[in-house]
This record gives structure tokens, sequence and C-alpha cells, in this order.
């Protein structure tokens, strides 16, 4: 591949798992007369996964070491006046590194969901659905307008729908589906209301002109939002930013996420650790131009990521079911990257999505492999000792966990250690509370993760004690082909799952040490992403603590962020290896406490009572008062009434005899003689007496 980019080497990235996706969800599925065998079907979409993978590992190589660039249009939809509406590819450092991910977690899963999958009846449909996943992401991370863009953006939230609700027999599924959906509409009015003022400011949907139009002129960088004191960039990066809260998950729109766990597990690992939650941060990155503009924006930014990485985290620590706890995990993380947009370290918060995509997509694909193992139970109190039974499961989750938790030399210490860096270094005023978040985020997480890890691997077996083991928690599927019985060992999970693990283990490991400095000192994200150094000067000041990935890691074993973790790791050990009566007597302590995570602080309460109730009485409340009273009653039935009534008292009066007319004739004369000859008089007597 030469120095350029050719556009139909990059239209492949994207046609390939569309093409797949279409074969095995057209003549693969029921639908289509299902001729197509489980084996031709999952050949076909991990075949279109795999090209999509090389390419996009050519295009980042080309990008990264020969400087090679791509903004061009495709195909033109249709222009609106001066509008151009067009669908098009953006590859730079962010594009390419995007593309990478997406691809390799997508490959990951797809080989996984073989194995893990292999009992279901909808085997073909769901390879159909995450190809078709793949596709809606490539075609996200590629744009270079606004406009496909959100189709993109709403492909995947319609592809997410479609996987969380997979098996639609079962309520709580459906339930979760459309929740997902539903708080994404929210987020995605505030996103297109964005991209809407941007139009109707810059004139243009492509990216390169509308920041372009936004940093020549300071005009419209300062121009106020009509009828406020507003400015027009901040309303503009609110709304974009409150699309990225639905889709990232973000406090209060991130409700939706730990019920998505009711889907199959490939999907969490897919959806909603790896791809299609990093959109929203993927996108802030994107349009740091814009942000940049806006302290406003950006406090608002710090301030939602830090209440997320936070509180998200708490709630993660009294979790039982296996997947909720990387839930609450993976929310807590996708704050910690919305931190670091807000304190304007681009660069550092999609670094922070690329190894977390890594050793998140792990930890959930080694959770599904521990549900494989224990006969598709989900709960931890009933696990246990499984080292010895899953040890590749087991030495994978461990470097997930170490990797999560920042372990200097681990991927995820590099990025995470960064993050907070950034917001200790960042001069807007939230950055304060930030800072105490992130740093409190540390032990927290370290708690949750080593508490799941240990009742998992270590200590005693419980399986055999489990109350549900023969009718499950209903957290995964009850599935009728596995007639186990369910007190016979664990077992090591098949090749196809476990190969998954150890290759994703490996860049859960290493890319953190190899990437680092490129990705945030170099010039990887150099024309993708925009800073004002003077304004934030944070990026600026990490440059020059840097001296290398190896003295960092050094370093960072006698930072305080490594301290709380390691604190974390010590007391989980204590409170569920050494004193599980400990960890009892705690909640009962603290009931109320307790009782606040276990409904995770109500917001589903206020969400479902308050909210979805007011909406339906308001709604109710205009239909029965405004449209059957009001428009139905009194317009359209009362004005036909009131005509009927006027022509009926007419009627009456024209009779058609002629002494009929004659008399009212006189007597209208009578009337007004009456009048002009006493009303003079009259009023003459009324200001006589009124003296």
């Amino acid at each position: 591949m030469s120095q350029t980019l050719s556009a139909s080497t990059l239209l492949v990235v994207p046609l390939a798992p569309l093409v797949g996706s279409v074969l095995s969800g057209v003549f693969g599925t029921q639908f289509g007369g299902n001729w197509m065998g489980r084996r031709l079907s999952h050949s076909l979409t991990i075949f279109g996964v795999l090209i999509a993978f090389v390419v996009s590992a050519m295009t980042l190589k080309s990008v990264a070491l020969d400087g090679a660039r791509f903004n061009e249009t495709l195909y033109t939809w249709m222009v609106v006046g001066g509008l151009k509406m067009e669908i098009g590819f953006l590859v730079d450092g962010l594009t390419a590194m995007m593309m990478c991910v997406v691809t390799f977690v997508s490959l990951m899963v797809h080989i996984y969901t073989v194995g893990y999958m292999k009992d279901d009846e909808g085997y073909n449909r769901f390879f159909s659905y995450i190809s078709l996943f793949t596709f809606s992401m490539l075609m996200l991370v590629m744009s270079n307008n606004m406009l496909q863009l959100f189709f993109a953006w709403e492909a995947v939230g319609l592809v997410s729908y479609l996987l969380i609700g997979f098996w639609f027999n079962k309520p709580t599924a459906i339930f979760a589906n459309m929740k997902a959906f539903l708080v994404n509409r929210v987020g995605d009015f505030g996103f297109i209301l964005g991209i809407g003022l941007i139009v109707a400011y810059a004139g243009t949907l492509n990216y390169t002109e509308a920041f372009a139009a936004f940093a020549k002129s300071t005009v419209l960088a300062e121009l106020p939002f009509p009828g406020t004191d507003w400015m027009l960039v901040t309303v503009i990066c609110i709304c974009l930013f409150i699309g990225a809260m639905g889709k990232s998950a973000q406090f209060p729109l991130h409700v939706w996420l730990p019920d998505s766990m009711e889907g199959p597990t490939p999907i969490s690992a897919l959806i909603h650790a790896a791809t299609m939650v990093t959109a929203g941060i993927f996108m802030v990155a994107r349009m740091s131009p814009l942000f940049e503009l806006s302290d406003t924006a950006l406090n608002f930014i710090l301030i939602i990521g830090s209440i997320t990485a936070l509180f998200m985290g708490f709630l993660g620590i009294i979790q039982n079911d296996i997947k909720r706890v990387v839930a609450y995990s993976t929310l807590s993380q996708l704050g910690y990257m919305t931190v670091a947009l807000g304190a304007s370290a681009y660069s550092v918060a999609v670094f922070h999505l690329m190894t977390h995509a890594f050793f998140k997509a792990l930890l959930f694909l080694a959770a599904g492999s521990v549900i494989m193992g224990v006969h598709h139970n989900q709960d931890i109190r009933w696990m246990g000792g499984l080292r010895k039974y899953m040890p590749i499961t087991w030495i994978t989750s461990l470097l997930g966990s170490l990797a999560l938790i920042g372990t200097p030399l681990f991927s995820g210490f590099y990025s995470k250690d960064s993050i907070i860096e950034a917001v200790a270094e960042s001069n807007l005023p939230a950055a304060g509370f930030a800072s105490f978040a992130v740093l409190a985020g540390v032990f927290v997480t370290a708690f949750y993760s080593f508490r799941m890890y240990f009742l998992v691997f270590h200590g005693k077996e419980r399986f055999d004690q489990n109350p549900d083991a023969h009718h499950h928690d209903g957290s995964e599927e009850s599935d009728p082909h596995h007639h186990h019985d369910d007190h016979h060992a664990p077992h090591e999970s098949p090749w196809v799952v476990w190969v998954p693990l150890v290759l994703l283990a490996i860049p859960s490991v290493l890319i953190g040490y190899y990437t680092i400095e490129p990705m945030l000192f170099g010039d990887f994200f150099k024309d993708s992403i925009l800073v004002n150094t003077i304004a934030h000067p944070a990026m600026e000041e990490l440059g020059r603590a840097f001296h290398g990935p190896w003295q960092m890691a050094v370093h960072g074993l006698t930072s305080l962020p490594f301290l709380l973790a390691a604190l974390g790791v010590a007391m989980a050990y204590v409170f569920y290896m050494l004193k599980p009566e400990w960890p009892t007597a705690i909640k009962r302590t603290f009931m109320p406490v307790f009782n606040l995570l276990e409904n995770k602080y109500y917001l589903d309460w206020i969400n479902e009572n308050i909210l979805a109730r007011g909406a339906r009485a308001l709604g109710s409340g205009l239909w029965k008062i405004g449209d059957q009273k009001i428009i139905d009653g009194a317009l359209v039935n009362g004005s036909w009434r009131l005509v009927a009534w006027v022509s009926d008292a007419v009627r009456r009066v024209q009779t058609g005899y002629l002494y009929h007319y004659a008399l009212a004739m006189i007597l209208g004369i009578v009337v007004f003689m009456t009048y002009f000859t006493t009303w003079p008089m009259v009023r003459e007597w009324l200001s006589l007496s009124s003296r």
C-alpha cells in the first residue's frame, strides 16, 4: 500500500462485514429458508470481519508510519441549497486506531461466539446482527461528515436494540432493550439539535468545513445563542455531549447499560465494553476544535464524567451477577474517559478508550467462559475455586483485572494514570471535584474487581450449595440444551472460547507500554485532535513530566493511585478470603446505604414513576381535555352547533308572509323613533343626577 489511501481499499473495511451480515441474515435464518448451515454462516461472517481487520491494520500502518491521510467524499446523496449531504471517509490517526480496535475486538467476539452460542437456535441470526453492528460502527468512525455520523449513530443503536433483546421470549430482555432504545433517544435528541445548530450557523455538514467556520470567524465563536446570553458554541457543545451521554452511558442516562446485560455475553463484550459505548467518547474527541472554544461545556463534561466514574463504581461493589459487576466497571471507566475529555486531554481519553477496549472485552468474555464452565449460573456467590478447573480463563481474567485496576506496566496503568495526572493539571473550576472522584475511583475499582476475582477463582468451591442451581436466576439464558448434572465439576471452555481470551490478554498487558509515546506525546493525533494549549495546558504539562514508559511505571510504584489500588486489592482479600463474615456485618450496620446502592440510587424508580408516569399523565390529560373536550368538543362540535342554532333561529323569522314582514318593519320604525326621541332626554337626566 503506497503513501496514499485509496477509496476502494477503504470501502472494503465496512462493506466486508456488511456482505457477511446480509448473506447470513437473508439466507441463514428461518426467514430465508435457512439453507445456509451454521458452519457456512459463521465462516462467512468471520471471514468478512477478518478482511476488515487486515485492511484496517494496513491502513493504520500507512497512517502511522507513512503519514498517509484520506478525506474525500465518495458519494453525494443530495444537495439542498448550498448544503451537501454526502457519504465520505476521513482517515487519520484517530480513525485508523478506532478501525483497528473495532475490527479486532469484533473478530475475537465472532470467534468466541462459535463456542458460546453453539446450542442456540438463533445462531445464524446472531452472527448476522454482530456483523451488521461491526459495519455500522465502522461507518461511524470513518465518516467525514455529521450526516453519516448521525445515521451510523442510529444504526448502532438499532443493532444494540436487536442484540439486547436477542432472546425475545425472555420478558427481562425485552424490557431491557426497550429501555436502552428509549434512553438513547433522549441523548440522540440533544445530538441532532447540536448538529442542526452547526448546520444552521456554519452551513455545512462536513467536519473540516464546520471546524474551519468556527475557528476562522471570531464572530461565530463568540456569537450568543438567540434570545439568551449563552454562547452559541456552548449550546452546540452541550447538545452534542448530551448525545454522547446517551450512547456512552453517562449519568443520568446510564441506566440502560447494566440492564443490557440481559443480552448474550458476546454482546456485552462487543457493544458494552469495546465499541458502541465508546462512540460518544470518540465523537467528542473528533469534535475537539468545537469543544475547545467553550470552557462551560468542558466543565459540564468534567462534572458528569466524575459523577459517573465514582458513583457507578460504588454500585459495582454490591452486585452479585458476574456480568453486572463488569458492566458497572464499564460505566466507571467511561466516566474516566469523559473526565479526560473535560480536562482537554482528548488524546488521553482516546488512549484509555483503546486500552480499555482490550481488557474489558477480555473480562466480559472471561465472564462468559466462567458462566459456561459453571453451567450457566451467573451468581458469583455460588462459584469459588475455579482456578484449578479453568486455568486459561483464570490467568487471562487475572491479567485483565490487573490491567483494569492500573497495575504499573499493564496497559490500563498508562492510560488511567495519564487521566489522573491530566485532571490534576487542569485549571478548570470543576477539576477539583473531578480529581477527587478519579482518585477515589481507583480504590473502588480495585476493590470490586478483586472482590469478583477472589469470589470466582479462589476460596472454597461453592457451586454445589447453589439454591438456584436448578432454576436459574434468570440473568442468563436458561438453556434447554444444558441437561448437566449441576454438581459435576466445572471444566475449561473449548478452544474457540479460550483462544480469543489469550489474544485479548496480550494487548491488555503490552499495548500501553508501546503506544503511549506516539499517541500522547508524538504526532499520531496531530491533525485529528486540536487543543488550545494556552487555555488548557494539561497535555503540555504531562509532556514535560513524561520520560518514557519504563520510568513512568517505576514512578507509578510510589504514586498515590498505585497505593490506593493496592489497598483496594488488600481489602478485597481480607473481606472475601480471610474474614467473609465482615461484609455481612458491615451490610447489617449500614443497611440504608446498602438499600440506596441496591436500588441504584432510585434512578430507575424516578424514571419509571415520575418521568414516565408524568409523561403519560400529561399525554392522557392533553388527549382527554385538550383533544376531546376543547378541540373536538368546543371547536369542532361547538362550531357546527352554533351554526345550526343560528340558522334555526333565522329560519323561524323568515316565514314568507308579506304581513309578517310589514309588521316587522313597523315595529322597527317604532323602536328607532322611540330611541331617537327619548335617548337625549335620558342622557341629560343622567348628567344632572351625576352632579
